[in-house]
């Protein structure tokens, strides 16, 4: 099963094993970016192998109705990954819940672009996977995603102690929560 949602400048599109060469580029152009959000990377996960295992995840993840990840290409520039949005660990039943992740690369930070690619998958997620909440964690110094998220509608719930391990670093996260307010739920 696969999906594509359009914005503007965007297209975000769910896994295919032929992303994988342009997968492991973005990972290598952004691995010292990545450094400070991102859990510790061995020399394993730049390998194509590793980013064909990783797609193929994605694409089971979608089958399994467990999660459901995008990758973003700039419409101008359709073979080259920019970043990624997941809605992963999806709770269904009376829960209907998911965690959101994002990245974005370095380069092209501050443009709008995130904003943009969040939104039609939080569409994604309320109207076509029907679901009520949708949760987010970022770290507080991390005041960009954070601003991105407030800018999607996002309301912090509180602070979640060493949350992840991030770079070999347990650390504080916020937690932030979008719910679908679509009483026909």
């Amino acid at each position: 099963m696969a999906f594509v949602l359009h914005t503007e400048a965007l297209l975000l599109k769910t896994a295919e094993l032929s992303f994988a060469e342009s997968l492991l580029a973005y990972f290598q152009r952004n691995s010292a970016f990545l450094k400070g959000v991102e859990p510790k990377r061995d020399a394993h996960f730049y390998t194509l192998e590793f980013q064909e295992a990783q797609l193929q995840r994605d694409m089971e993840a979608i089958l399994q109705k467990t999660g459901v990840r995008f990758y973003i290409f700039l419409k101008t520039d359709p073979d080259t990954i920019i970043g990624s949005i997941s809605l992963s660990n999806i709770v269904w039943g009376s829960f209907l819940s998911c965690f959101l992740g994002y990245r974005l690369d370095e380069q092209l930070q501050g443009k709008g672009l995130m904003t943009q690619a969040l939104n039609a998958v939080i569409r994604f997620g309320f109207e076509t996977l029907g679901l009520h909440r949708i949760e987010a964690n970022i770290m507080p110094r991390n005041l960009a995603s954070r601003r991105v998220l407030e800018k999607c509608g996002f309301r912090e719930e509180g602070i979640s102690r060493k949350y992840l391990k991030i770079n070999g670093v347990w650390e504080d996260h916020v937690h932030m929560v979008l719910l679908n307010d679509n009483d026909k739920l």
